[in-house]
C-alpha cells in the first residue's frame, strides 16, 4: 500500500493597488514585496528592482562619494523623498547631512540626487525625475546612462529649473565641485570587481 501526499494548493498573495490619485499614505500600505513604488502628481509609477549592472553602479558611486564627502556630508542608497502628498520618489542615490536617521526625506535635505538609468526608466529619469527634481528645488541632479560607456550627465539648479545637463564620458576625468570636490572617470562605475 503506498501513501498518496496531500498537496495543500499554493496560493499566491494578491496586491491590490490604490485607486488613482494615489498619496504617499496610500503607498505606505502595500506590502513590501521588492517592487519600487514611486508617485508623480498621484500616479503610481511601478519599477521592478534594479539589475545588477545598475546595482554595481550605484554602489561604486556611493563608495566614490563616500570618499569624497566632507563629514558633514553622507551619500545613501533607495531613500525615501517625499516631495509633497502626491509625489514621492526613490532616488537611487543621494547625498544628505550625516546626522540624520528617519524614514522620508524631504527636498530641503537633499544636495544631490543620482538616478542610474535602466531601459525600462530611461524616459522617467531623462525628463520625468529631471522635471521633478528641478522643481522640488534639488540643486544637483546626476543621471548616469550605462549604456554610453557609461556616461555621466549633471544638472545644475538655475533657478527653478535646471541648465542642459554636461556630459561626462566614459574615459576621460569628470573633476566636478558641487556638491563638494570628487574626480572620477564614469568608466569606474561598470568596472569589474577587484
Amino acid at each position: 500500500m503506498t501513501a498518496l501526499a496531500t498537496m495543500e494548493p499554493t496560493t499566491t498573495r494578491k496586491i491590490v493597488l490604490p485607486a488613482p490619485p494615489c498619496t504617499v499614505d496610500d503607498l505606505l500600505k502595500l506590502p513590501d514585496d521588492g517592487t519600487r513604488y514611486e508617485l508623480f502628481n498621484g500616479s503610481l509609477l511601478v519599477s521592478p528592482s534594479p539589475a545588477s549592472p545598475h546595482q554595481r553602479a550605484i554602489y561604486r558611486l556611493q563608495c566614490i562619494l563616500d570618499h569624497a564627502a566632507p563629514s558633514e556630508l553622507e551619500p545613501l542608497s533607495t531613500v525615501n523623498l517625499r516631495v509633497t502628498d502626491k509625489d514621492y520618489y526613490i532616488p537611487d542615490l543621494v547625498v544628505v547631512p550625516a546626522d540624520t536617521a528617519q524614514l522620508m526625506f524631504s527636498p530641503e535635505e537633499i544636495t544631490l540626487a543620482v538616478e542610474v538609468v535602466s531601459p525600462s526608466t530611461k524616459m522617467i529619469d531623462k525628463v520625468l525625475k529631471a522635471t521633478a527634481y528641478s522643481a522640488a528645488g534639488i540643486p544637483i541632479y546626476w543621471r548616469i546612462e550605462l549604456d554610453e560607456g557609461p556616461t555621466l550627465y549633471v544638472y545644475e539648479l538655475n533657478g527653478d529649473s535646471y541648465d542642459p545637463p554636461t556630459a561626462y564620458k566614459a574615459g576621460a576625468v569628470a573633476n566636478l565641485t558641487v556638491p563638494f570636490p570628487v574626480s572620477f572617470d564614469p568608466a569606474e562605475l561598470d568596472r569589474p570587481r577587484r
